[in-house]
């Protein structure tokens, strides 16, 4: 189901209309928004076997199969994490990095070439584009300049500016913002799940991933309560404190970088949400725990926490001193 991005998804069915298909997408906005679900329902769209007028059916034997990845026209490529050879066997171990690699592109450009199973066109999503290594951004821009029949390709990335520009130039970009808080209302009472509704605004910040998250898994809530509630006890530590939250979080998470990830995703919407409350001079009341922070500290935090997650997710950075040198910060 999609939720918001109307005027995206009105324009990929009049291109199909118009018979003007670019062979190349390139979507782009933050995580979470769904960029993914929409490409996925515009596949769908593609290939939908019912004859009627709203497409997809999301009933028909090509919806469902494409709902499960089941679908022989269709194949999604994402990273997967690589570890150095001398700290594969180590419990933990922090260094490895997430990836599109050179092989994947490369088996990607087979399948792409070879005729289509039964539909019109073979179309493949690449999720987290920007993670392609350079060596599989170059691999795939030879593909972009020269397709190979009708093949259609989706990149979705949080990070367009880690693309090459070359492979930027061939792509036709379609940009998705936060959805509005009126989509999100509908899709939360179309549920029937009314606890927590404004909260869940709040904590979503216009993107229906985390919406859908939240509302399909009660862990999801609790987790991202406790996460804030060992935010403030770092707020109000000591150096010490801060470090042994840190090793603890290492030590209790095989997929360390992953679980920090979705860490510094809520601590990102615990500052930001004070800073509107901040510049919202009707506000009288902020956080009390933050109230020792400036104005300008709670700017540099978010910078921060940002640029963390940026390099982490990112880069071969030392995760752990990376995440450290937050710590200080905050």
């Amino acid at each position: 189901m999609i939720i918001g991005h109307q005027k995206q998804w009105q324009l990929l069915k009049k291109s199909k209309e118009k018979g003007k298909l670019s062979h190349a997408y390139l979507f782009s906005g933050e995580e979470k928004l769904g960029k993914k679900t929409l490409a996925v329902e515009f596949v769908k769209f593609l290939n939908c076997l019912d004859s009627g007028k709203i497409k997809p059916c999301n009933n028909c034997k090509n919806c469902l199969d494409i709902e499960k990845r089941i679908y022989p026209d269709f194949v999604i490529i994402e990273p997967v994490f690589l570890q150095n050879e001398k700290n594969k066997n180590k419990k933990n171990s922090l260094n490895s990095s997430k990836s599109i690699g050179i092989k994947q592109i490369k088996d990607l450009i087979l399948k792409l070439s070879l005729r289509s199973f039964s539909s019109l066109y073979k179309i493949a999503i690449i999720d987290d584009a920007h993670l392609m290594t350079y060596e599989a951004q170059n691999c795939f821009l030879k593909f972009l300049e020269e397709p190979k029949g009708d093949a259609i390709l989706i990149l979705i990335t949080s990070y367009p500016e880690m693309l090459l520009p070359t492979v930027l130039s061939r792509v036709e970009k379609i940009n998705f913002f936060p959805v509005e808080k009126k989509e999100i209302e509908k899709y939360i009472f179309s549920k029937k799940q009314f606890n927590n509704t404004e909260e869940i605004f709040l904590i979503a910040k216009g993107k229906p991933g985390t919406v859908i998250d939240l509302l399909n898994s009660p862990d999801a809530y609790s987790n991202y309560k406790k996460t804030i509630s060992e935010l403030e006890n770092i707020i109000n530590s000591d150096i010490s404190f801060r470090f042994n939250y840190l090793k603890k979080l290492i030590e209790e998470n095989s997929n360390f970088l992953l679980k920090i990830s979705e860490i510094l995703n809520i601590w990102l919407n615990y500052f930001r949400y004070e800073l509107l409350l901040r510049l919202n001079i009707k506000e009288k009341e902020n956080n009390k725990i933050l109230q020792k922070y400036s104005l300008s500290k709670i700017i540099k935090i978010i910078n921060l926490i940002q640029s963390t997650n940026f390099l982490i997710s990112t880069t071969n950075v030392n995760p752990k001193l990376a995440i450290e040198l937050l710590l200080i910060e905050i």
